[in-house]
Formats: C-alpha cells, structure tokens, sequence
C-alpha cells in the first residue's frame, strides 16, 4: 500500500509538472503573435506658406513671422484593408504656375501633382483605398477628397456635424464642396481601431476643429508613432501649449493636448508633427514607405 501511495504521488507531480509546462509553452506562443504588416506610405500635398505666422498662437509670439509647413498624406495599408488619412491641398493648384494668395495674405499655397498621378507610384488607384479619414475639415487637409467617393469615410460625428452645418454650406468658403461628394460614411464617437488589432487607430483630438482626430500607428519595424493632424504645427507649440488664434475650442484643445501626451508616453511614440518640413523630409516618400 505504501509503494502505491508513493507510485500516486510521483505520477502526480509529473503530471502537474507536464500541465505547467504545457501552460508555460501556450503563454510563450501567445507572446509571439506577430504584429500585421502595416506599410505607411508618404506623399506630398502641396507646401503652405504662413505670410502671419502669429495666428497660430492666442498672444504675439510670432508677430511678424512667417514659416513655411509640409501639407503630407497618406496611405495606410493593412492586410484588412487600405486607408488614406488626409488629402492635401485643393488639386485645382496643380495648373497653376505659380503659387497663389487668397484673399486676406494669410497663407501662399502651392500644390505640384495629383493624387490619382502619385497614387500611380505604388501601383494604386482611388478604388483601391477602402477607407478615407481627415483629422480635420479645413481647406489643407481635404483637398483631394471628392476623388475618393467610393471609399467610407471615416469622421467623428462633431466634426460631420459641423463641415455640414448650414452655416458652413453657406460660408462661401468652400469647406463642404471639398467633401460632398464623401456619401458613405461612417460616424464614428470618440477612439476607433481601423481594422479591429490596435494597429491603425484613430484617436479623438477635438478643439482644433470640434471633431478634430490624430492618427495611432505600430509599424512592425518602425514601433509606435502618432500622425499629430494639426493638433501641433510647430515643434515650439507642442513644446510651450501654444493655441491657434483659430482653433474652435481653446479649452478643448489644451485637454487635447494632455490626453496626447500622456498617450505617447504610454505607448512610447513617435511624433510626427504632420506640417513640420523637418518631420516630412524624415519619411520615406512613396514608393517607399515605413514598416
């Protein structure tokens, strides 16, 4: 009775030993799930010069200043699916020979090819993107939106709410005819994961505009970055919490501000602020891309 007694317990021990083994191996494997493929890709929608650089600050900082911002987009492709975040300046720039003023000086804009023409770089037509995000419905960032009227347009409710207000549709300023034509759309309220693994989200950014979003990426090689819109424009802004003249809501802006940072350091993000030339002269332009 003894030996049998002791031949149990040993059988024991090892099984439990086989199980945790088991256990251990399982937890091992679930560690090595793969991040998906994600490609970024990088394109050039045109250069915006700031003639009064102090309307991007509420107080005179840059009184007197003038800079001169990047205007990207870009394509977003995942083995679910393709997503183009912002769509540059207006593509009626393109035939202009020289860059043009609008009323009021306050900015010079240029734009030197089409996105159908730089699409083409990496084999791609507007039928090929399913999805069309814009941080923002400001004239710099939708420029090429109506092209993608097959694609869903990803858009915080507010910020639908507000480019197809009445008082926007009759500003003369042009801002809903640069979306119009965006008719499958998919409201969306407050932080949404594109393609459902936390690779491609979207993250509600609002006071800028009132449905103001930047963009979240984890690229296989390149790690956790952030697609800033224009929640910064300038490296001194993000540094010093500076606020647009122009921004709807100073108040929301600054909550922005600090629900970003904390974002990033949790992640452990990389920033690129979107109309910094220095942060667009970094990326690979397409045909190549991030990874």
């Amino acid at each position: 009775m003894k030996r049998l007694i002791i031949a149990i317990l040993i059988t024991t021990f090892f099984s439990c030993k086989e199980t945790k083994k088991e256990v251990t191996e399982v937890a091992l494997e679930s560690d090595k799930i793969e991040k998906p493929a994600v490609k970024l890709y990088t394109f050039n929608g045109g250069t915006v010069m700031a003639n009064k650089l102090e309307l991007f600050s509420q107080d005179t900082t840059y009184q007197g200043q003038s800079k001169e911002f990047a205007d990207p987009f870009y394509v977003i492709v995942h083995p679910k699916g393709t997503l183009m975040w912002d769509a540059g300046l207006p593509e009626g720039l393109v035939a202009s020979p020289e860059p043009i003023t609008p009323p009021g000086g306050a900015f010079t804009i240029s734009r030197k090819d089409s996105v159908i023409n730089q699409l083409k770089s990496i084999d791609m037509t507007p039928k090929d993107i399913d999805y069309i995000a814009l941080s923002h419905s400001h004239f710099d960032h939708t420029g090429h939106a109506n092209v993608f009227n097959e694609s869903t347009w990803l858009v915080q409710e507010t910020e639908y709410d507000f480019i197809t207000s009445d008082e926007v549709k009759n500003s003369g300023q042009g801002l809903y005819e640069a979306i119009q034509e965006l008719t499958n759309v998919k409201k969306i309220n407050g932080d949404f994961d594109v393609f459902g693994d936390g690779s491609v989200v979207i993250k509600s950014m609002p006071g800028h505009t009132p449905g103001h979003q930047v963009l979240y990426l984890d690229l296989v090689e390149n790690g956790p970055m952030l697609l800033t819109g224009d929640l910064y424009h300038l490296y001194e802004n993000r540094e010093h919490k500076r606020v647009p003249s122009f921004n709807t809501d100073v108040t929301q802006t600054k909550a922005s501000f600090e629900a970003f940072e904390t974002f990033v350091k949790e992640k452990d993000a990389k920033v690129f602020i979107q109309h910094a030339k220095k942060d667009f002269n970094k990326m690979p332009k397409a045909p190549e891309y991030l990874k």
